[in-house]
């Protein structure tokens, strides 16, 4: 069986061959971003308004935008179009990825989002009836639900502990003990988050990760508890690589603090063997396999990512976005970030309408803050805040909401001061 070139496109496997048509447009001019006027001018935010809620779904700095309407353009000038360039457009996709975060490419998946990457993670793992699932009761609805429908699936059990009563007073070897003391014999997942989008508190990851392969030191292999982190709120904030981190398996969007594509992100395995895939593959090796009539490979993220047709001009500028945030540097990302969360915090701490809910140290901590305002209702916050003072803001999706800022790198200090006495007038 051949494939033809429609099909191949909606594979992801077509590379520009001789004859094709592909983008004849030079290469995307590198905007010099070394001051922080020249980041924050890559953005199209309204220049009057304070916005604390850009990490929620970011808009696109200049040379992500300028990606997406190239592609969009010869798509629609062409739909048989692919990017220029060797390999494939999702390969150069994993490449960036790789780049940035670390490892290497064939242990990326490319998702639409954070929740389709623990959808995809969760409800693949292969679990046995009596072993168990470690997870923590501030995590979000995609973990959460996912860990309930992974329970309902295979008959494995999920716990859930508490890692701290008052967030503004957690602390790294709190969080870590309390989750060692959660682990049995039987616990084959443990399920964190990395920055917790209910309280903005920061998970120490690595000292976690540590931990838990102590843990696996006298278990067999299959036995081995796996450590699986949903890392959207310290992916694009923080510095740290999967080497850093030290997890088994990492799912992000790429469209909140990276600022890259909307409806894009990805799933990072430091190894697929304990997963089976749920939607199938439109792989290099998923076509072959199927031609073949062979069993298919699944060492390789390629084989986890869904097949089908996507919106191709935001997944093939998604490069871009990485490319954006490694020319900044990831370490001034991160300083800058929690900068600006730290003077936030400090200015908040001294008013007295104002319960702050995220730890002030930024070794707990990254780029959210958030607090309640004495006498106010969060979402009423948000809308005074908005409608009186022009800063936007949003509130945590959970039982008890709080109001939540978050300090990207489209944010300055003036807008951290300006935040500071605009809630200061709350009343």
């Amino acid at each position: 069986m051949t494939l033809n070139r429609r099909a191949l496109l909606g594979a992801g496997l077509l590379a520009p061959l001789a004859g094709c048509t592909s983008s004849e447009e030079p290469p995307l001019a590198r905007p010099a971003l070394d001051d922080w006027e020249a980041v924050r001018a890559q953005f199209s935010l309204k220049p009057d308004v304070a916005n604390f809620a850009a990490f929620v779904l970011a808009p696109h700095p200049e040379p992500v935008r300028r990606a997406i309407q190239g592609h969009r353009d010869a798509l629609d000038a062409d739909p048989h179009y692919t990017p220029a360039g060797g390999g494939t457009p999702d390969l150069a996709v994993t490449q960036a990825a790789a780049e940035y975060l670390g490892g290497q490419p064939g242990q990326i998946a490319i998702t639409d989002s954070t929740t389709m990457g623990l959808g995809l993670l969760y409800s693949g793992l292969r679990l046995r009836e009596g072993q168990e699932v470690l997870t923590t009761e501030h995590d979000f609805l995609a973990t959460h639900e996912g860990l309930r429908l992974l329970a309902e699936r295979t008959g494995a059990t999920v716990r859930r502990v508490r890692l701290y009563d008052d967030p503004a007073t957690a602390s790294a070897d709190a969080i870590v003990a309390a989750l060692k003391a959660g682990i049995t014999p039987r616990t084959r997942v443990v399920a964190v988050t990395w920055v917790h989008s209910s309280t903005g508190v920061r998970l120490p990851v690595r000292a976690i990760a540590d931990m838990v392969a102590d843990a696996n030191r006298s278990r067999n292999h299959g036995e081995q508890a796996l450590l699986c982190v949903d890392g959207v709120h310290g992916f694009g904030a923080m510095a740290d690589g999967v080497d850093d981190l030290g997890c088994d398996f990492l799912a992000s969007g790429t469209h909140k603090w990276l600022a890259g594509p909307r409806g894009t992100g990805i799933l990072w395995g430091r190894t697929w063997e304990p997963l089976s895939a749920l939607i199938p593959s439109f792989s290099a090796t998923a076509f072959r396999s199927w031609q073949s009539g062979a069993e298919p490979g699944r060492a390789s993220g390629d084989y986890f990512t869904p097949g089908g047709y996507k919106a191709f001009e935001h997944r093939w500028a998604m490069p871009e976005a990485f490319a954006f945030h490694r020319r900044i540097g990831k370490e001034r990302v991160q300083e800058r970030i929690q900068s600006l969360a730290t003077r936030l915090k400090d200015g908040l701490r001294a008013l007295p309408n104002v319960r702050l809910a995220t730890p002030l140290s930024p070794s707990v901590s990254a780029g959210l803050v958030c607090l309640s305002v004495t006498g106010m209702e969060p979402f009423e916050a948000v809308e005074r805040l908005r409608l009186q003072h022009r800063i936007e803001t949003s509130v945590t999706p959970y039982a008890e909401p709080l109001l939540r800022f978050g300090t990207t790198i489209m944010n300055t200090p003036e807008q951290v001061d300006q935040a500071v006495r605009a809630v200061a007038a709350l009343r």
